[in-house]
């Protein structure tokens, strides 16, 4: 979909896809995980049926999240390899953060910190896939000792990649436009030219 016949498109159908299975086998993930952390969040399990279809779900939820995050990581990787540009960014951001946007280096694509959220999303992923597959006792039984290691990390690195996500999700709602990329596909040039100038240059062939 195009409101305007100008606007740019930033993503595909199947990237969009893509994005939202993943958003959502995380946010399944998170809830059915916050109910095995603490007692408190028990009652969570309800939206699943119950403990034991929320104990079975959880991993298999899991397997899937991280497949689709691989397609991801394919389509992604390259254009978040960090740049000199990229850390000049990170040493302006201080002025983003206040409103004046206007004379930060100009950036391809992706920022800096979304290149950050992007590899921390890799690192915990990888994490998590790795002490899951260790605590899923339903295929195979590990010493006692690597599965209570394995839950340790598990929590602790869920914990960070919560920690990220709403990071991710407050930076795509404060910035203005950005929501609309994953919504349809297409941002404005205007917006384009402010925040990703450098990806707006290639994709127009404007060098104003």
């Amino acid at each position: 979909m195009r409101r305007n016949p100008r606007d740019l498109q930033r993503y595909t159908a199947s990237e969009r896809l893509n994005h939202w299975i993943v958003g959502i086998c995380f946010i399944l993930l998170a809830l059915s995980g916050l109910a095995f952390f603490h007692p408190a969040f028990y009652p969570l399990v309800q939206l699943f049926g119950g403990g034991p279809w929320a104990r079975i779900l959880h991993p298999y939820i899991g397997v899937v999240m991280f497949l689709f995050f691989l397609v991801m990581i394919v389509r992604f990787a390259a254009l978040n390899l960090i740049e000199r540009r990229d850390m000049e960014w990170l040493k302006n951001v201080g002025k983003m953060v206040d409103g004046d946007d206007h004379d930060m280096p100009e950036q391809g694509k992706y920022n800096g910190g979304q290149k950050l959220v992007f590899w921390g999303f890799v690192l915990c992923m990888l994490l998590l896939i790795v002490s899951g597959v260790v605590m899923w006792r339903a295929w195979w039984t590990p010493p006692v000792d690597m599965v209570r290691l394995a839950s340790v990390v598990h929590a602790a690195i869920a914990v960070i990649m919560l920690a990220i996500f709403i990071l991710h999700v407050y930076a795509a709602i404060w910035t203005r436009g950005t929501i609309r990329a994953m919504l349809y596909g297409t941002v404005t040039r205007a917006w384009a030219k402010q925040h990703h100038r450098g990806w707006y240059r290639k994709v127009t062939g404007d060098s104003s």
